[in-house]
Parts: C-alpha cells; sequence; structure tokens
C-alpha cells in the first residue's frame, strides 16, 4: 500500500493532481483544500501527498492529502454507510478538515448539509457514527482550528457574497492570523484580499 508520494506537480486540477515521482506519473484524486495547498507550493518545488489507496474490482484510486490529518478524517468518513471515496473527497473539499471536525464533534448536522451532496440524513449518519471516532482527531488540531462567533459571522457574510464556505473561513482564518485585534470591517476587507 502507497503512505505517501513525494514528486513534482505535472498538471493539478481542482479535482486531481498529475505527479511525476521518479519518471513514474501518478493520477491523485484531491479535495479543495489539498488543490489549494499544492497551488499555494508552485512552482518545481516536490510536493508531498499522503496517500489512500482504493481497490475495488474495477481498478486502483489514490485519494492525496496534505495533511495526515485530512487523510485520517477522509478513512473514518468512508466508514460511515453510504458514503465512498468520492463522496468523501467532496465533503472534505466543502469544509476544511478543522472546521468538519469540529462540526462532527459538536453534532452541527445543519451545517453539514451545508455541503453538496450531504442530505440531512447523511449528515445525521455522519454524526452518529464519526462523533466518537473524531474526538481523538480533535485532540490533534490546533487550538484556534474551529472559527469562533465573530469568525462565523465573517463565513457568513463571505458566503452570501457568493464564496465557498471552505475557501471563506480559510480567507477569515489568514485575515485573523495577520489581524488578530481588527474590527469585523477590518478583518472582512483582508479576508476578501485573500481570496
Amino acid at each position: 500500500m502507497i503512505g505517501f508520494l513525494q514528486g513534482r506537480v505535472i498538471r493539478v486540477l481542482p479535482d486531481r493532481a498529475l505527479l511525476d515521482v521518479g519518471g513514474v506519473g501518478y493520477e491523485v484524486h484531491v479535495s479543495l483544500s489539498t488543490y489549494s495547498e499544492i497551488e499555494r507550493a508552485g512552482g518545481d518545488r516536490p510536493v508531498r501527498l499522503f496517500v489512500y489507496t482504493h481497490l475495488w474490482s474495477d481498478g486502483i484510486a489514490l485519494y492525496g492529502f496534505w495533511t495526515e490529518i485530512e487523510k485520517r478524517l477522509f478513512e473514518r468518513l468512508i466508514t460511515v454507510s453510504g458514503i465512498g471515496p468520492r463522496l468523501a473527497r467532496v465533503i472534505l473539499s466543502g469544509m476544511p478538515p478543522e472546521a468538519l471536525v469540529a462540526t462532527l464533534a459538536a453534532g452541527d448536522a445543519s451545517r453539514l448539509t451545508t455541503i453538496p451532496g450531504v442530505g440531512k440524513k447523511s449528515a445525521e449518519r455522519m454524526i452518529v457514527e464519526l462523533k466518537d471516532k473524531v474526538a481523538e482527531l480533535a485532540a490533534e488540531l490546533p487550538e484556534a482550528a474551529a472559527p469562533g462567533e465573530g469568525e462565523a459571522d465573517l463565513v457568513s457574510a463571505l458566503v452570501n457574497l457568493g464564496y465557498k464556505p471552505a475557501r471563506a473561513e480559510r480567507a477569515v482564518r489568514e485575515a485573523r492570523a495577520e489581524l488578530p485585534d481588527a474590527q469585523f470591517h477590518e478583518i472582512l476587507r483582508a479576508a476578501l484580499k485573500h481570496i
């Protein structure tokens, strides 16, 4: 089984990347957060992706993740009945891993249903089957991973402007890191620059 791949990015799209690893091209399915990190790394610098190898009767598919926590969360998601690797990738694309762990731990089904492809029943099933399993992942995350009250309002404002929730959350985190004591409108302006 492949644990990780490290190589030069030949091509990257929002749902997959092609890596040259020692002259062999590996096509790896990725989430939007991993795609963003690959784009941010840019250039000819080699990137490392943690890999989950999915085997089924018709073939093999590789799923790549920027962080090991994202990979472990993916592995937990696919244990939920009705959630396969493709939907798990979509779920991780709809919400950053830190926010997803916090949402599952809090049992917030309504927030989960904002992710495309996740209905009310799927959200409830994820909470029931994963709430206890994500506790260990939550302990490994930085303390400031979950958005606070003011940050939730900022994310909501960006989503209302038409930005995707995952991108909005990332922009707010980046803006908050730059301007920790700024007021709402200042952070909103900075977040818009990050987007």
